[in-house]
């Protein structure tokens, strides 16, 4: 049985008139990571930031809007219900429209991972004939999926008994390499100096085995926690007025799930939800800051 991990995005995983409901988990685990909070040094109270409009002060959730800039200073603006109403085929289906060889696709365009389960019994079979066809040809779906108010553009292969996606970066978001080797070199290389890389190289070369590697930094910072726990240097940090925040957060993740499974966001959830990234979701469109 799978392991019960939450589910990231619902939809289905279409191929000509063939439609296969899916869903998507996060491939990365996110509790590895080494996170730090922000504490006040002669408080010991956590830094919290309020959203504030110059002349106006702190403003609630419920009165921002986004705005897409258009030209300098000239903002369209865009709210919640507008956004959530754009009639993508992408929000609940990839649909994959063309297949390459893994080697076609440069590691540069590979973004973030995701595994890819069937959704249901009916949807096994399905799931695995395309799964075994993609292995057997050597080939990798490319389709487009909108998450998080984005429309990426994802590549599907075979992963173990499942499959896996994996996000991309579109062309425009990739500088180019010509313009920025431009300076680099342009003398003749001495051949016995290469023949001694190759020669380095080969004496190294062997099949690539990623546990080996382990996080020093991760490792040394954990360490140096432990140790100042143990010279009794813990402190308590005041947090009460970061429980409603704290909330919010929770409630962020239901409403984003809720969002993706069903065909469109009632207002109660839209004024739960504050999107990570809410901009126009257009092939081209470019993340602003």
């Amino acid at each position: 049985m799978a392991q019960r991990i939450r589910t990231f995005w619902k939809g289905h995983l279409r191929l000509a008139l063939v439609s296969i409901p899916v869903r998507l988990l996060t491939a990365l685990q996110r509790e590895k990571d080494i996170s730090f909070h922000q504490v006040h040094r002669e408080s010991k109270q956590r830094i919290r930031y309020e959203k504030v409009a110059p002349g106006v002060g702190p403003v609630d959730k419920e009165e921002i809007v986004h705005g897409y800039e258009v030209e300098p200073g000239e903002y369209v603006l865009l709210e919640d219900e507008e956004l959530d109403n754009l009639k993508l085929a992408t929000r609940h289906t990839i649909e994959l429209v063309q297949f390459v060889d893994a080697c076609e696709i440069d590691p540069l365009y590979f973004d973030r991972p995701y595994f890819v389960l069937p959704d249901g019994e009916d949807a096994d079979e399905g799931f695995r004939v395309v799964r075994d066809a993609l292995r057997e040809e050597k080939k990798v779906g490319i389709g487009q999926l909108t998450m998080r108010g984005r429309e990426n553009l994802v590549a599907l292969k075979p992963s173990g008994k499942g499959m896996m996606v994996e996000t991309l970066r579109y062309a425009e978001e990739i500088k180019d390499a010509d313009k920025v080797f431009a300076d680099v070199g342009g003398s003749r290389l001495r051949q016995d100096l290469i023949h001694m890389a190759k020669d380095l190289i080969r004496q190294r070369a062997s099949p690539f085995d990623p546990t080996e590697y382990k996080n020093h930094y991760a490792e040394a910072l954990r360490e140096l926690v432990r140790s100042k726990l143990k010279g009794g240097k813990g402190v308590e940090v005041g947090e009460d007025e970061l429980e409603e925040s704290r909330g919010k957060v929770i409630d962020f993740t239901d409403a984003l799930k809720r969002s993706v499974e069903r065909a469109g966001s009632s207002r109660a959830a839209a004024r739960e939800t504050k999107p990570a990234s809410r901009k126009k979701p257009a092939r081209a469109a470019s993340r602003r800051r």
